[in-house]
């Protein structure tokens, strides 16, 4: 049996484990009850259930995750359109998410894979100063796609 403070009070009849957390108006709690003799130990369980669902709570208001993003361009995208969407891109980056860009190609337009590589390509020129792009780029049936992260501060 370990008492409140951490101090062991030796092999102790349950029941009088039982008396002696009842009289200091605390909880006994068996901690490993695998061991011979059980180890009990008593406390406040109540305060100790709250104690862990804040250290909880802590920990995973710390945790950062990374969401992932999606921008979808065509072989013949537009200028205008272009930088519409490059603006967002950055955006999205500058947030910290990750950013999966997709060239989608329809119908005929399979034929001209290399307008859709020349979009990737200059997104990654126009993105040098703020991302790096993830492996190489490529083609998973009729979507060309590259994935974007922030760079590194150094």
């Amino acid at each position: 049996m370990i008492d409140e403070d951490g101090s062991q009070l030796g092999i102790v009849p349950i029941s009088q484990a039982l008396e002696i957390a009842d009289d200091r108006g605390l909880d006994l709690v068996e901690v490993a009850a695998s061991s011979k003799p059980p180890v009990c130990r008593i406390m406040d369980y109540g305060k100790f259930l709250y104690e862990s669902s804040k250290k909880a709570k802590l920990a995973k208001k710390k945790q950062h995750t990374i969401n992932l993003k999606e921008m979808r361009f065509r072989p013949k995208t537009e200028e205008h359109d272009y930088q519409f969407k490059l603006r967002h891109v950055r955006d999205f980056l500058e947030h910290g998410s990750k950013v999966k860009v997709f060239v989608i190609f329809r119908g005929r337009e399979m034929v001209h894979k290399d307008q859709g590589y020349k979009i990737i390509e200059r997104l990654k020129n126009d993105l040098a100063d703020l991302a790096e792009p993830e492996g190489q780029s490529k083609m998973e049936g009729r979507h060309l796609s590259q994935i974007f992260y922030m760079k590194k501060v150094k």
